[in-house]
């Protein structure tokens, strides 16, 4: 099976494409939340859908020099559109956000290039779930170089959300500023 988080409308093409043409047909699990429907940043240009592939993982390309990356920020889904307005608005080239589109199966030669391409940099995984929930406890068990990774979420909870809008939005700020110290 395939278990997926998009986070740009072609990539979700691409996958469905994928679905379709296959010789043989294998259970694809989707997970991107509704919310970035109308998000304003969640586009695609259409060369991307004519032109474009499927990607497993998606790189920052917005990092010019990776030799100067001191941190880079593993993330999957909606939380990337706050790291990216963060990043845009403190105007960082020291941070790299990269997403992973495909979180089963994992693409580990892809996988293995971000950690050779940013060899330098301190490895994160930013989540919006609580730490026992999300993907973390499965990119910890399955993904080579997790032991490397630090998590930035939040805490331990038994419930998915707080139910109150200003604590999570609160809870969301947090996040998003502990990823970019």
């Amino acid at each position: 099976m395939y278990v997926c988080n998009f986070t740009t409308p072609a990539n979700f093409f691409h996958a469905l494409r994928r679905q379709v043409v296959a010789p043989f047909r294998i259970p694809l699990i989707v997970m991107t939340p509704k919310s970035l429907l109308r998000h304003p940043k969640c586009v695609s240009d259409i060369s991307e859908i004519y032109e474009g592939n499927f990607k497993e993982i998606i790189d920052d390309d917005k990092t010019t020099a990776p030799n100067k990356v001191k941190r880079v920020l593993f993330c999957t889904g909606k939380i990337y559109y706050d790291l990216l307005a963060k990043k845009e608005a403190d105007n960082r080239e020291d941070i790299a956000i990269v997403r992973i589109e495909q979180i089963y199966p994992l693409a580990k030669n892809q996988y293995q290039a971000i950690f050779d391409k940013y060899s330098k940099a301190e490895y994160v995984w930013v989540q919006e779930e609580p730490k026992n929930m999300g993907a973390w406890s499965f990119i910890l068990t399955n993904y080579p170089n997790a032991n490397n990774l630090k998590l930035i979420s939040r805490a331990q909870s038994a419930s998915t959300a707080t139910g109150f809008s200003k604590i999570h939005e609160k809870e969301q700020k947090q996040i998003v500023e502990e990823a970019f110290k």
